[in-house]
């Protein structure tokens, strides 16, 4: 079973998704089906597929989120020294092709956001940064091809989440 690491903000936040799914919508789900159902015969009753297409959805979710804080490792990335790339690092990379330089910080999957410099720890340019430390130079395969990036600084930052 692999971990999935997270820092105690992502944890709280699939927990609270995961607590509103169970108490609130699922109930909410059960009541629309059943005022579906009084509507009369099942067979042609798009109000009634559409509550058991939503309530099917809503289980998936539910499924998915008690997989992923089963396996949740939270992790404290103020913890970490930081003088090599690894979870909750922020890394500052120059493109060694047009000299832009771009900072991200290595998030767990669930926090990820790419617009604001947050990147899951599975992506393959994390994968690639991790251990990495200044000066180190990464090749990285992306979707747009293949982009090379040298390490200019590793640090911890307190991690602005947007919320």
């Amino acid at each position: 079973m692999q971990k999935e690491p997270m820092t105690e903000f992502g944890y709280k936040k699939l927990s609270d998704e995961l607590e509103y799914l169970k108490s609130t919508a699922r109930p909410e789900i059960a009541a629309e089906i059943q005022r579906a159902r009084e509507l009369g015969d099942l067979k042609e009753n798009a109000e009634y597929h559409a509550a058991k297409e939503k309530q099917g959805i809503m289980e998936a979710r539910i499924a998915e989120l008690e997989d992923i804080l089963g396996r949740a490792q939270v992790v404290d990335p103020k913890t970490f020294e930081h003088k090599r790339v690894s979870f909750g690092s922020t890394v500052t990379l120059v493109d060694m092709d047009s000299d832009e330089e771009l900072t991200y910080t290595i998030v767990g999957a669930s926090e990820a956001n790419p617009d604001r410099g947050l990147i899951s720890y599975h992506s393959p340019l994390a994968r690639q940064l991790i251990g990495k430390e200044p000066g180190d130079e990464v090749k990285v395969k992306l979707p747009g091809g293949e982009k090379e990036y040298e390490v200019e600084q590793v640090c911890y930052k307190d991690i602005c989440f947007g919320v």
